[in-house]
């Protein structure tokens, strides 16, 4: 009976641990709370879980040498680390996250051990790749050319959730949402490169129609520039990845960018209240008015919504922060997390639109459309949980079946990769729903 190493119990984990679990593989979740590993595992018989860190490195080196495959679904940063054991130990991997330099480097290592080390197999990234391999090697069968990509992606919750004033709750790894917010953007656009530095990454969001749900804003997702080799599309002269938002997210996290509040610089709290942490921020002397001198301070009215989030959620308050020294990402990400994680009585939901303008021989063009809307519900799982757990557990499973066979550093852009798992996908109600022949006034 094969067995499963998954690293790890976060917010998106669940759905993994059951798949497996329920196609008889053994499968230990380790993690530093072995409750929550528990809480998965509901005492399946194959199911165990241990209680482990990310320090103890040789009790990993065991792990891995008494499993078939590992999982890692720890932060980004550990993932090179696991995946030099699984190289020397000859394991294969997967993770959901994107491939870093260090990871790509592996590659060779990788191949003269004999495995496999298959990456970016989740939602965004995951889902999102090979929904568009699919399509552009559609249009590039049919002798055509991809001229314009856009792929777009949000986690959001579902339309009817109570609002707040940032229109947005936590349904994935937060400290890991409000980091993003520090990221810059690359995209190319009519053959040019376009760089937003990450002060500007919320100004100006794309505007987006999405059935069902209405309006959302779209801020640029990292750099678009490689995908235009990685998915093998050199004609392409526009491709922009981007993340969706309700209305208000992109003006709120721009003010607060402004404003030095997503800085990791630390700084002296001792003593201070939120109000007093603020009034540090802008240089002023007192708290005294605080909030009117922070909208002056962004040229916003006192009834902005910018200011009114902020308030909301208690950076102007009196309460003391109760840190001696911290940055004030930690501050605000934290008073996020306090007041904005999604509740058990409430869905998220997860939207992924690509748009692509193609052309063929004898001078036709089409716009290409392929979207996906789906629920979800705390009760069970999550829809970002299920979306993003569920591709990896796919890959797994084929993986260990000798399905994929390709050995390696890789990310799910392969037809014999990306095909199959789609297919499954679509079994459990995860699809992308395709509209071909639109007309050129349909594109971005």
């Amino acid at each position: 009976m094969k067995k499963i190493l998954i690293l790890g119990a976060g917010m998106v984990v669940k759905p993994i641990v059951r798949y497996l679990l329920d196609k008889n593989y053994i499968v230990t979740v380790a993690t530093r709370t072995k409750s929550k590993a528990d809480e998965m595992i509901l005492g399946h018989p194959n199911g165990r879980s241990l209680a482990w860190t990310v320090d103890q490195e040789a009790e990993l080196d065991g792990m891995i040498a008494d499993h078939d495959l590992t999982v890692s679904l720890l932060p980004y940063l550990y993932h090179v680390m696991v995946a030099k054991k699984c190289i020397r130990l000859k394991k294969n991997m997967v993770t959901t996250s994107y491939v870093k330099p260090e990871m790509k480097a592996l590659d060779a290592e990788a191949k003269a051990a004999g495995i496999i080390i298959l990456n970016e197999l989740g939602l965004d990234p995951g889902i999102d790749h090979m929904s568009a391999m699919r399509i552009i090697d559609h249009i590039h069968g049919k002798g055509g050319k991809v001229e314009e990509f856009y792929s777009f992606c949000g986690a959001l919750v579902a339309p009817e959730v109570e609002e707040n004033p940032f229109h947005y709750k936590f349904t994935w790894a937060p400290k890991g949402v409000v980091m993003a917010g520090n990221n810059d953007g690359n995209f190319l656009k009519n053959g040019k490169v376009v760089y937003v530095p990450t002060e500007d990454l919320f100004k100006n969001p794309l505007k987006v129609d999405f059935p069902k749900v209405g309006i959302l804003d779209v801020y640029p997702n990292r750099d678009s520039v490689p995908y235009q080799e990685l998915y093998g599309i050199p004609e392409a002269r526009t491709i922009m990845r981007g993340t969706f938002r309700y209305e208000g997210w992109c003006g709120i996290i721009d003010a607060m960018k402004a404003l030095k509040l997503l800085s990791y610089d630390k700084m002296n709290l001792e003593g201070l209240s939120y109000a007093g942490f603020m009034a540090k921020m802008i240089g002023a002397n007192s708290t005294e008015n605080i909030v009117a001198r922070v909208a002056a301070k962004l040229g916003l009215k006192l009834n902005a919504r910018p200011v009114v989030a902020m308030e909301w959620l208690g950076l102007f308050s009196n309460e003391p922060v109760n840190r001696t020294e911290d940055s004030p990402f930690e501050i605000v990400s934290d008073l996020m997390i306090a007041k904005m994680m999604i509740r058990p009585d409430e869905r998220d939901m997860v939207v992924m639109q690509h748009t692509f303008l193609a052309s063929y021989p004898g001078g036709k063009q089409e716009v290409i459309k392929s979207r996906m809307l789906d629920f979800g519900t705390q009760q069970t799982d999550t829809s970002v949980a299920r979306t993003v757990a569920l591709p990896a557990a796919c890959g797994v499973e084929m993986i260990l079946e000798g399905k994929i066979t390709e050995k390696g550093v890789h990310i799910p852009v392969l037809p014999d990769i990306y095909n199959p798992i789609l297919d499954h996908l679509e079994t459990m109600d995860i699809k992308m729903v395709e509209e071909y022949g639109l007309p050129v006034s349909e594109r971005i």
